[in-house]
C-alpha cells in the first residue's frame, strides 16, 4: 500500500474533523466519502485533488 502524506492547514483539519465526528464517521471515512462523491461542494478537497494531480503529472513529466 502507498503512503501519503500531506501537509494541510489547520483550521481546514478542523474542520473535516468536526464533520466526521458530525457525520459518525473516521476522519478516514469522512476523506473517503467526500472523494467518492459523498460532498460535491468541499471545495478544499477538489483543490487538494486537483494539487495532487498536478504533483503526479509533474513527476511522470520530470522522469521522462
Amino acid at each position: 500500500m502507498t503512503r501519503v502524506i500531506l501537509e494541510i492547514d489547520t483550521q481546514l483539519y478542523r474542520l473535516l474533523k468536526s464533520s466526521a465526528e458530525a457525520n459518525h464517521l473516521s476522519l478516514e471515512e469522512e476523506c473517503c466519502r467526500r472523494l467518492a462523491g459523498g460532498d460535491p461542494r468541499s471545495r478544499y478537497l477538489q483543490a487538494l485533488l486537483a494539487d495532487l494531480r498536478a504533483e503526479d503529472e509533474q513527476r511522470r513529466a520530470g522522469s521522462q
